[in-house]
């Protein structure tokens, strides 16, 4: 068990098999019990909203999946599932347990694969937000492939509000590498078929834990229909809609999305048993 960490500490953490992993972390690990928040391929800072807001009720942790932000990404670290195995090395590692596992775009993907593996019963819950990995029934449904898009035709179909689309404009040569960067690293980990897993939505029926899927209904990048897919693909998915939000509802609607996990949690994962 780890020892409790300050609010906003970032270190970097060694794993089984020679993988290093950097971690922003807030709150206390003390309890043994916490969120681990996994983001996008817009990066870590798309989490710390959210983040901040959960530190109230449990220790947060934020990993920058390996190759993100210019941290290093080893060859053999290529894909959804090896980072699934990283993070529950990391649980493992932190000495968590009962953790709700939040993921964001890929960040859901790769919590899908977590529930999967998860063979020491670390993990208690999912909340996939605007979670991409799964294949389209129907090929009107499936996701955009974010390769093709300009900048400012990917951040017109991820928010709603115009307000929270990032001015490009402003952005220092600096800004523009790591953004061009972090994009190349999500074409290694979405590899050939970019945003899923042929066989992935044929293996959800195994994950045992309760799952909310949040969608934010004016997302341009994975539909609703495809949302409610998703979480019909599990034995115990649920599915809340938010409104006024597009691909990072944890952003543009925080309020409604605390709100739809707080329900979860209180209405789900911590229902009495029935007698």
């Amino acid at each position: 068990m780890t020892s409790p960490v300050l609010t906003g500490n970032t270190r970097t953490v060694d794993l089984p098999g020679g993988l290093s992993v950097t971690i922003e972390e807030r709150g206390s690990s003390a309890e043994g019990r916490g969120f681990l928040l996994l983001h996008g391929g817009a990066g870590p800072r798309t989490m710390t909203g959210l983040a901040e807001a959960l530190t109230e009720h449990a220790y947060t942790v934020v990993p920058t999946h390996p190759g993100f932000q210019g941290t290093p990404r080893p060859e053999w670290v290529d894909s959804p599932a090896d980072l699934a195995f990283a993070y529950l090395d990391l649980l493992d590692v932190l000495g968590l347990s009962e953790v709700m596992v939040i993921g964001s775009s890929i960040g859901g993907w790769i919590a899908s694969e977590m529930a999967l593996r998860d063979t020491r019963g670390r993990i208690g819950s999912l909340t996939l937000l605007n979670a991409v990995g799964i294949h389209a029934v129907q090929k009107k449904n499936a996701v955009i492939d974010v390769r093709t898009l300009a900048p400012a035709e990917l951040a017109q179909l991820s928010f709603a509000n115009p307000a929270f689309r990032p001015d490009f404009s402003s952005f220092t040569d600096e800004q523009r590498a790591q953004g061009a960067a972090n994009q190349r690293t999500l074409a290694v980990y979405g590899g050939e078929e970019f945003s899923y897993d042929p066989k992935l939505r044929g293996r959800l029926h195994r994950v045992d834990v309760p799952v909310l899927v949040v969608w934010g209904e004016q997302d341009g990048i994975a539909s609703t229909t495809y949302g409610r897919g998703y979480a019909k693909s599990f034995p115990n998915g649920h599915f809340t809609p938010i409104p006024d939000a597009g691909h990072f509802p944890h952003i543009e609607q925080l309020g409604r999305t605390l709100g739809a996990i707080g329900d979860f949690a209180n209405t789900v994962v911590n229902a009495p048993s029935a007698a």
